[in-house]
């Protein structure tokens, strides 16, 4: 869940206030859930999938707990700006990487949902090499195909780790995570040639 950055006021050191940089509580709840990775991915490879289930419960309230505080407490931060993606993504990429080589899910499945990633990681580092660079705006379709990946992958770590039988929705959910993956690669490409020739044109 991405935060709003605010630029801290001179002088105010209040524990809510919002800092351009430093570490205040959600943004040490962050980094903790970074910390989380590598042991779902663990427990993935363990055959531990009920300790992965829980794991993964805990990440995503982690995520959904330092979203309110930045929110509502004004302790969003320029740093858990850049914290909470890459949390998410560290999260949800490794998962399904971990799952693909297990042969729990298809792995053209991960090859699709990290190559939508490095396509879009690619794009934005190209724009800055080019001195023009791209800001990052999330689209509506990235926050479905986000909603959907979860969605996956919990069902799955619980069908493994609680024993019940995923049919059919997870073959609806690996539908839905294939095609908002190829609907955001898309418009993210559509996004990234429309920045370009707008800015050349300038």
């Amino acid at each position: 869940m991405a935060r709003p950055s605010r630029a801290g006021v001179p002088g105010d050191v209040s524990p809510g206030s919002g800092t351009g940089s430093g570490l205040n509580l959600p943004n040490l709840i962050t980094l903790g859930r970074i910390l989380l990775v590598p042991m779902i991915v663990w427990a993935i490879a363990s055959n531990q999938m009920t300790v992965a289930f829980v794991l993964f419960v805990v990440a995503g309230v982690s995520d959904a707990v330092d979203g309110f505080l930045a929110k509502h407490f004004d302790m969003a931060t320029d740093l858990g700006a850049m914290l909470d993606p890459i949390a998410d993504k560290a999260l949800l990429v490794s998962i399904y990487v971990a799952l693909g080589i297990t042969g729990d899910i298809p792995r053209w499945l991960v090859i699709l949902v990290v190559s939508r990633d490095l396509m879009i990681v690619g794009a934005m580092i190209l724009s800055g090499l080019l001195d023009n660079p791209m800001p990052v705006k999330p689209l509506m379709v990235s926050k479905l195909n986000t909603v959907a990946q979860v969605s996956f992958a919990a069902l799955v770590l619980a069908s493994l780790g609680f024993g019940f039988k995923a049919g059919p929705y997870d073959a609806i959910l690996m539908g839905l995570v294939t095609v908002f993956t190829l609907l955001s690669i898309s418009f993210y490409l559509v996004e990234w040639i429309r920045h370009l020739g707008t800015t050349e044109s300038m």
